[in-house]
């Protein structure tokens, strides 16, 4: 195995779950030292873990403090934490809107912040987690959208600010992966719902249901080879600017390649939304 202090450490956020747990493990397989991002320590652990909550701003600085006190510098920060808000514009309340926001844009914002000192010690790079939702829009995924959307805005602009200091910017975008964030989403989705007008969410019936379904046809992928190309792109001594993932491939391929009008009857088809009338 490599020694870890020669290639360096590595931040994870989101680190427990789904892809950031396969990152970690893929990543010290490889020989870094990983230090994931928790919002709460673990006693049976074998993880390096650092308390942080992305949408914390203040405790994305303590994490950042205690990790300049163990490590002069970082290969890599991954952005890897996030949420799925889920449901009509209409009916996402707004503290779900800002936990939204708060997790998968402002997050990282905070971490790029606090965490570039070590990233530019360490001649690092910045990794963002993003999604197909960031480029294509997807009806009833508005919230998840914009928040992906400003990850993309962020990281394209970042790219530019910190070209002078060499420190590259790399979006992943993953298709559908086989993780518990989707079923998070609809518990809180349904939590949600229930706090608002009933009538309100009646008209939104032929449309949830038609999403169920669709969502059900879907065949996530394993979160492993999403981990791996995150790696690669710790690893890769000029890294790309972007790297999909699954059936991300297929959707940056084509759709953002499509006039707006056959686009929108893309997404709607797939969905199963086509047709439906109020």
């Amino acid at each position: 195995m490599p020694d870890s202090q020669q290639r360096g450490a590595v931040l994870v956020t989101g680190s427990t779950g789904g892809i950031g747990a396969a990152t970690v493990a893929a990543l010290r397989r490889r020989g870094f030292t990983v230090y994931g991002g928790v919002r709460q320590t673990s006693r049976d652990s074998t993880t390096r873990e650092v308390l942080l909550d992305v949408a914390d701003p203040e405790s994305v600085a303590a994490a950042a403090k205690q990790l300049a006190e163990e490590v002069g510098g970082l290969r890599a920060v991954v952005n890897n934490a996030g949420v799925i808000v889920q449901g009509p514009i209409e009916l996402v309340p707004a503290d779900e809107w800002r936990r939204q926001l708060e997790v998968n844009t402002l997050g990282p914002a905070s971490v790029v912040r606090e965490f570039l000192p070590l990233v530019r010690a360490g001649a690092g790079r910045i990794i963002n987690v993003s999604a197909p939702t960031g480029r294509v829009a997807f009806p009833l995924l508005g919230a998840l959208s914009v928040s992906k959307a400003g990850l993309e805005a962020l990281s394209n602009a970042l790219r530019l600010e910190l070209a002078a200091w060499g420190i590259p910017v790399v979006v992943v975008e993953p298709g559908s992966t086989a993780t518990a964030i989707f079923t998070k989403a609809g518990v809180a989705e349904q939590e949600a719902r229930g706090r608002l007008d009933a009538d309100r969410v009646a008209l939104y019936r032929p449309h949830l249901d038609a999403y169920a379904k669709a969502a059900d046809r879907f065949k996530p992928g394993p979160v492993e080879k999403v981990a791996d190309v995150i790696v690669r792109a710790v690893e890769a001594r000029r890294p790309k600017r972007r790297y999909t993932v699954g059936d991300a491939r297929t959707l940056g391929a084509i759709l953002t390649r499509l006039p707006a009008g056959l686009r929108d009857k893309a997404v709607t088809s797939a969905l199963g939304l086509n047709g439906l009338k109020a």
